[in-house]
């Protein structure tokens, strides 16, 4: 590079300025190949340093939560075993108290942490992450025409800590009983709040937050539905609170309640063979997009930070979002991985992104907070006295 620049200071003094841009331009013409060359070998080469560091390191500990069956299938195991894969699986609340806590005594044991947006903000403003973008270096990763829209997404306003790996749609964690719900007859959000609904609709208590804080927010920033949509669900349904979600979908199974609003993983009481489904409905006001537990990020202070490193390149390549995608599917639980050259035909068609389909995409920072959408939960109840 020294030498490139000697000579095109030597042309500029000798030619003119018509002659000068012609030869820089022959010059630099001769000489991206070199670079490009010198490119590829310069990652290459980090890339070849960084798996030796990190199979001298023998360990890798990853915190996570709901994306747990990547981990315990052994995928990455099998493609580095030479590193052994320590897991610790919990709620996203129970890992980040840990974190912190583990770090208030000192303790740096997490390397990578993979969860969904709430705790992966408030990691980040504990100032625990370490920049994730600085540390991908497969070209493959780096790329950013091979992910969806032209780019890759981060999920911190500086755009380098927390990555987005999966955005699927979020119909609103809303499950029906099937003999006595038809889900075609729907065609809106509103049609749910049907007076003919009244009285026999559950709905998640999230006075104290909760997992369905994220569908909340779909409702309270969509402009059709708004604070009325949530102040009417909680309000004037007549509508039965539930904290404990099990007890929920049994309720639903049962046919106790017909509709069942912020409730999780139906997929439980399916498999009982009980008459329970989630609406996958494009509505008329749109679709949510939610990267649920989509995202990770690097762990500052880390034990292993040469495994940590070799592990989110692995994620974020073709092979480990593949693999990712496969095993959600096949666990019913299907995800929509950012990267588009993979394939996403077993995916189902509802959980895909469709163009055409009117999303609000709820991790966006303009509708991240949930403070809006849980106060006028928790004032229409205290309205209504009910407990």
């Amino acid at each position: 590079m020294a030498n490139l620049t000697s000579v095109i200071l030597s042309a500029a003094k000798n030619l003119s300025l018509s002659f000068f841009i012609a030869a820089l331009l022959f010059i630099l013409a001769d000489s991206l190949p070199v670079l490009a060359a010198e490119s590829k070998s310069d990652w290459k080469a980090d890339w070849e340093k960084t798996v030796q560091a990190a199979k001298k390191e023998g360990q890798l500990t990853v915190y996570h939560w709901g994306s747990p069956l990547i981990l315990n299938a052994g995928i990455f195991q099998k493609a580095y075993p030479e590193i052994k894969v320590v897991t610790v699986e919990g709620m996203g609340t129970q890992l980040m108290q840990r974190i912190l806590a583990e770090r208030r005594g000192e303790k740096y044991i997490a390397d990578v942490y993979i969860a969904g947006i709430a705790t992966m903000q408030a990691l980040h403003r504990a100032k625990a992450f370490d920049p994730i973008k600085s540390a991908l270096v497969l070209p493959e990763v780096v790329d950013s025409s091979k992910w969806w829209r032209g780019g890759q997404l981060y999920a911190d306003a500086e755009r380098s800590h927390i990555f987005t790996f999966a955005k699927s749609p979020d119909y609103g964690a809303i499950a029906y009983n099937t003999n006595l719900v038809n889900a075609k007859e729907f065609r809106s959000y509103w049609d749910l709040l049907h007076p003919r609904w009244k009285g026999k609709i559950a709905v998640q208590d999230l006075r104290g937050g909760g997992p369905g804080t994220t569908q909340a927010r779909f409702f309270y920033y969509s402009p059709e539905l708004g604070a009325k949509f949530l102040r009417r669900l909680y309000g004037e349904m007549d509508a039965t609170l539930f904290r404990d979600n099990r007890l929920a979908l049994d309720w639903l199974g049962s046919g106790k309640f017909a509709i069942a609003f912020f409730v999780q993983n139906p997929e439980e009481v399916q498999e009982k063979g009980l008459p329970v489904e989630s609406f996958k409905l494009a509505m008329k006001e749109g679709v949510g997009l939610s990267s649920r537990v989509g995202f990770t990020a690097l762990l500052n202070r880390v034990p292993h930070p040469n495994a940590a490193k070799v592990f989110v390149n692995w994620l974020l390549s073709c092979d480990g979002q593949e693999a990712f995608q496969r095993v959600q599917a096949q666990a019913r639980n299907p995800a929509d991985s950012l990267r588009t050259d993979i394939a996403k035909d077993y995916i189902p068609l509802a959980d895909r992104r469709v163009e055409g389909v009117r999303y609000l995409d709820v991790d966006d920072q303009e509708f991240l907070d949930p403070t809006p959408a849980l106060q006028v939960v928790k004032e229409t109840l205290a309205e209504g006295k009910k407990n």
